[in-house]
């Protein structure tokens, strides 16, 4: 591995990591639309290397290798999720920092399902990136936070459990880093990409509604709220959470909906 730049997100993803890997089922399932959209971007045409950028668990590093079967290689910062990744096999998981790292394999395609909006210098990650290809880029990222009510709600109620806690820098890494599809084409074009194509994506993410609770109490800013809280009282903290996401609930199933952007590039 090389060095990192980004050690407060490594040091942070590490831990909320933990979550990710204990509920690494659940999120597969609500992520489920986005895996098969990147799957599709895979298969538009023939693949022998394939990069996975953030890929956590690394649900969509398998499932490109399954529809594809090229050679994927899965790179994160937290040991904690690619620990969970590498027990399924399928991939190589590489612990690194994509800003930073020199990959010493050409890719003809790079993915990633919400994994490259928390570099500390976007420009140059995606430059680093750009290096490492010789094909395309294909990535989902969020649209902002007015059009994904469920990540609002997550976050006022985050605020609410923890609210001497340090407001996140709007300008920072962070999900909606990448909402700005103006920004997006000019940080991409500086990296040396073309071709880019930012398209509006909508899908309305499932679970079962009894998978709700421990859907909030691993991921999110719910559950880095909770772990705040002295363990006593995290029982009685989760009942008022879970009545926050009722109107997300519909019978037995938990709706989510979910606006995002599908960006693409290739190598000039």
């Amino acid at each position: 591995m090389t060095s990192e730049v980004n050690s407060e997100q490594a040091t942070w993803w590490n831990t909320a990591g933990e979550g990710w890997a204990q509920a690494q089922d659940i999120v597969g399932l609500v992520l489920k639309p986005f895996e098969d959209l990147l799957v599709e971007v895979a298969r538009q045409r023939p693949r022998t290397r394939v990069l996975d950028v953030g890929c956590g668990t690394g649900a969509v590093t398998r499932a490109i290798a399954d529809a594809t079967g090229a050679s994927c290689v899965g790179v994160d910062i937290a040991e904690s999720m690619l620990a969970a990744a590498r027990a399924h096999g399928k991939a190589e998981f590489v612990r690194a920092d994509a800003q930073v790292h020199a990959f010493d394999t050409d890719f003809d395609l790079v993915v990633s399902r919400f994994g490259v909006m928390f570099f500390a210098d976007p420009t140059a990650a995606f430059a680093n990136l750009r290096k490492a290809a010789s094909g395309e880029l294909g990535f989902v990222t969020w649209r902002g936070r007015d059009e994904n009510p469920f990540m609002t709600t997550a976050s006022e109620v985050a605020a609410r459990l923890a609210p001497d806690a340090p407001a996140p820098d709007p300008n920072g890494p962070g999900p909606h880093s990448l909402a700005d599809p103006d920004h997006t084409r000019a940080v991409l074009g500086e990296a040396g990409w073309t071709g880019v194509e930012v398209t509006p994506v909508d899908r309305t993410c499932t679970m079962p509604a009894d998978l709700l609770v421990p859907y909030l109490s691993n991921m999110g800013p719910v559950s880095r709220a909770l772990r705040e809280a002295p363990e006593e009282e995290r029982g009685s903290l989760m009942d008022g959470v879970r009545k926050a996401f009722d109107g997300f609930v519909h019978d037995d199933e938990v709706r989510i909906p979910a606006a995002c952007w599908l960006v693409t590039a290739r190598v000039p």
